[in-house]
């Protein structure tokens, strides 16, 4: 019954973590060994696999104190002899026969009574505590299950992400079952369970133990259904289709795009779960993104900066007129305004910080070493005097 993988070690967490932890650990670890972001690796798909299941444990919280209190999840319930899904979710202590385990010598506390373990009075004990997982010893259909949500990766380059793409992905889904339409039957009526009679429970015997058990061939429900043969009762069958997603403009690396009903089919009618994409955009050769601001670095000459110039910058839009003063120093920054993200959400759009690199001349030749000389003796401050002045 144990799991194969310890679910907090395979999220990279200790137990006790919050849910935003939980959910921000398997977020990271889906987008990193999704098999879309890593085609024909077989080890980063099974890494994908034990995430998810990881995630699907300890996400839920009945599922997650059950794994923390015995080591494992099981949709069969606890485990013991023939263990069977009751209709309700899990595991029946009404037949549990006390008087046999108990009404022994040796067994239970002293003056003790059989009467005292009845079904009444320890049966009813031991179904209290068993009950907040295994739902008691209900009766009835299983109940409809929202879908699963999808996490995806897609990556856009730098200037999709500015002006905004329509862009197609190829997912793999849970899809409601057309056959079946999602109730995993096929037509026809449903007679009586023979193997319980129509009460939905067996009792199986276990040494001093009896147990009632969900009926296994009518999973509880005291009518036998005929199985859709295309899903196999699951009511859900695996199908790729293709989703066309609208890239907003201004959208930056670490964004979720929600694609809602996208995700697997719901059972039993059930809603379907959401896609949720993961926005990954590469990084520009010279533009730089910080929040809605774009940051760029242009090249001046010394004479440029010294005697002050106009130059043209490129922006995100095209080319712009930038004004350099006189006496520009290397590391300034200008800020145009309004030529960085435009930000849908808020209605405005940040600047471009353009900050100048002032590059010395190459002195190859005779006349350039010796108009710099020239210069030199025109301005002989010493730039770091005021720094030795504050030592």
């Amino acid at each position: 019954m144990k799991p194969k993988h310890d679910y907090y070690e395979t999220l990279g967490l200790k137990r006790g973590a919050g849910e935003d932890e939980i959910r921000k650990a398997y977020r990271r670890l889906a987008r990193k060994h999704h098999p879309d972001v890593n085609p024909g690796d077989k080890a980063a798909e099974d890494r994908f696999k034990d995430v998810q299941e990881a995630y699907d444990v300890l996400n839920d919280a009945k599922k997650r104190q059950m794994y923390d209190q015995f080591g494992f999840y099981s949709e069969s319930g606890f485990p013991g002899a023939g263990a069977q899904q009751n209709p309700g979710g899990g595991f029946g202590f009404g037949g549990f026969d006390f008087t046999d385990m108990f009404g022994k010598s040796g067994g239970g506390h002293a003056g003790a009574r059989p009467e005292d373990f009845s079904q009444e009075a320890g049966g009813s004990r031991f179904s209290d505590i068993f009950s907040q997982f295994f739902g008691g010893n209900r009766r009835g259909q299983r109940q409809p299950e929202k879908g699963a949500d999808l996490e995806y990766t897609l990556n856009i380059d730098f200037w999709r992400s500015m002006k905004g793409t329509q862009a197609k992905l190829n997912i793999d889904r849970q899809e409601q079952c057309a056959t079946c339409h999602g109730s995993g039957q096929s037509g026809g009526g449903n007679v009586l369970c023979p193997g319980c009679n129509g009460s939905g429970t067996v009792t199986q015997q276990a040494g001093a133990m009896r147990f009632n058990l969900s009926c296994p061939r009518c999973d509880g429900t005291g009518r036998l259904r005929n199985v859709c043969t295309h899903c196999h009762g699951d009511g859900r069958v695996s199908a790729r289709e293709t989703v066309d997603v609208r890239i907003p403009s201004g959208v930056q690396g670490g964004d979720r795009l929600r694609v809602a009903g996208k995700g697997n089919a719901g059972t039993m009618g059930a809603p379907s779960g959401d896609l949720y994409i993961t926005v990954n955009v590469e990084p520009h050769a010279f533009f730089q993104r910080e929040g809605d601001d774009i940051r760029i670095q242009i090249p001046v000459t010394v004479w440029e900066a010294a005697l002050g110039t106009k130059v043209e910058v490129p922006t995100i839009d095209g080319r712009a007129l930038l004004k350099i003063p006189q006496g520009t120093q290397n590391g300034q920054r200008f800020r145009l305004r309004e030529r960085g993200v435009n930000n849908a959400r808020k209605g405005k759009r940040g600047d471009e910080i353009v900050e100048v690199a002032v590059q010395a001349p190459k002195a190859h030749d005779e006349r350039t070493r010796e108009i710099l000389r020239e210069l030199a003796q025109l301005h002989e401050e010493d730039p770091r005097a005021e720094m030795w002045a504050k030592i």
